[in-house]
């Protein structure tokens, strides 16, 4: 499974949380993230992620356009919907390519859980 993390400011830490729950899901899976969501990721977890570019500075483009080309099996992406984001519209294309391609996107932690415990039942 190819997963891309995105988790604004205020729910970087519930990212952590989430990952360090399923962590050993996350362990078989390919994972992109964010800057600064994927670099604590890889220091408080030790997952192996590809840190791409924060969000304000293109990260969500550069997963919308590796979504685009079938290289994301799915998203979850923590947005913080009480504190304006000045990159809003690559926010919203982002969830806009998940639904275009049909890719699954979580924005909330019980949709990502709902999300990673039917990727766990798959492998079983």
């Amino acid at each position: 499974m190819k997963l891309a993390l995105i988790a604004h400011d205020g729910k970087k830490n519930d990212m952590v949380a989430l990952a360090a729950k399923h962590l050993a899901l996350l362990q078989t899976c390919s994972l992109m993230a964010t800057g600064t969501t994927g670099r604590r990721l890889i220091s408080e977890l030790g997952l192996t992620v590809d840190c791409l570019l924060s969000g304000p500075h293109g990260g969500d483009l550069q997963i919308g356009a590796r979504l685009a080309v079938g290289e994301v099996d799915g998203v979850i992406f923590l947005r913080d919907p009480m504190t304006p984001q000045p990159h809003e519209p690559d926010i919203n294309a982002l969830v806009r390519a998940c639904d275009v391609h049909d890719v699954p996107c979580a924005t909330n932690l019980a949709g990502a859980e709902l999300m990673l415990q039917a990727w766990a039942q798959q492998m079983v």
